[in-house]
């Protein structure tokens, strides 16, 4: 009798640890994914060279429970509203202070926030064939006031040099054409705007046939690693720093160059309301961060025909493998967060 008694003791002891294994192990899961039930939408432009950041957030979304959407693509105006009002969750393309214009618009800081860097060391400028630039020596963008040095770089034979710009809404046109009559180059100078890759699809034609070129680009992008600054073009300085926004700001760089663009830093932009609801998301979007030269590497990647979804994604996958360590570190940064 005492026997079946301690059996049935041990039973219901054992019932006991099993319900308390279960409960501990829901929990347990529960910690590993804290965006489980919370539905994100991406945000993203056309500019397909931006998907291998948006899909690294993607996948630290998804590894902490999100449930991630199909990404919108939208132009960055357009971006900065969507989410500052509830209709997309994050961009993680947005730069400052280039589009700081976009960001105050939308709300400022009252709607939107900007999380960490996910990027640093951002150029921006004006470059030409470094062949050109030995033989006139043209280190300044203020040499094309002089009509012979502008007739170098005509294109389409109206003695004007055709300069390679920035797709309008991007908010780089802006400055560009602000420069243009701050350094007095209207009568010399002609900004051509379209869609930047058949823009600079020309300019890479040009080269190879081995005629002068000028054109506006920036970095991260694949652009410097098809024409690799200092070996086949170099960067022009400007004779002063001249920004719409804030004219008084120095875009001197720490180097004393000043290539006419503020060094900008990428950020993962997300609402206010998101960031405060979602403590998880909002750490992981803190700490992400990826290595320009990085960036650079895997457009180029794309640029030379590695460019479908399924590659982007091969991209990302190999990407995280060879930061696992530091990007598992974000993971468990970003669950921590949730339980505080």
């Amino acid at each position: 009798m005492k026997q079946g008694i301690i059996a049935r003791g041990f039973m219901q002891m054992g019932f006991a640890s099993a319900a308390l294994a279960l409960i501990t192990g829901a929990a347990g899961a529960q910690s590993l994914t804290p965006g489980k039930g919370v539905v994100v939408v991406p945000v993203q432009t056309a500019q397909q060279e931006e998907a291998f950041q948006t899909r690294v957030v993607i996948q630290g979304l998804k590894d902490l429970g999100y449930d991630v959407k199909r990404t919108s693509e939208v132009e960055y105006a357009t971006a900065h509203v969507a989410i500052a009002n509830g209709d997309g969750t994050f961009m993680a393309a947005q730069w400052q202070p280039l589009q700081d214009p976009f960001y105050q618009s939308a709300g400022g800081d009252e709607k939107l926030v900007r999380k960490g860097v996910i990027t640093s060391n951002a150029l921006q400028g004006y470059l030409i064939d470094k062949k050109t630039a030995d033989k006139y020596k043209i280190t300044n963008i203020a040499q094309l006031k002089d009509p012979a040095i502008a007739k170098l770089f005509d294109a389409d034979g109206d003695g004007k040099a055709d300069l390679a710009g920035c797709t309008p809404g991007w908010g780089c046109e802006k400055a560009i054409e602000y420069q243009l009559d701050a350094y007095k180059l209207r009568a010399t100078v002609t900004h051509k705007q379209g869609s930047y890759a058949a823009l600079m699809a020309d300019v890479f034609t040009r080269y190879k046939e081995g005629k002068p070129i000028l054109y506006y680009t920036w970095t991260p992008y694949y652009v410097s690693s098809v024409l690799v600054p200092g070996k086949d073009v170099v960067w022009l300085e400007v004779p002063f720093s001249a920004q719409p926004d804030n004219p008084a700001v120095s875009t001197k760089l720490p180097n004393g160059k000043d290539y006419g663009f503020v060094a900008n830093t990428q950020h993962v932009m997300t609402s206010k309301a998101f960031a405060q609801a979602n403590p998880a998301a909002a750490k992981f979007f803190e700490l992400v961060n990826i290595d320009v030269n990085d960036i650079n590497a895997q457009n180029f990647r794309m640029h030379e025909g590695e460019n479908t979804s399924a590659d982007i994604d091969r991209h990302v996958a190999a990407w995280i493998k060879a930061k696992q360590r530091i990007y598992d570190g974000w993971l468990t940064a970003a669950r921590a967060a949730a339980k505080k």
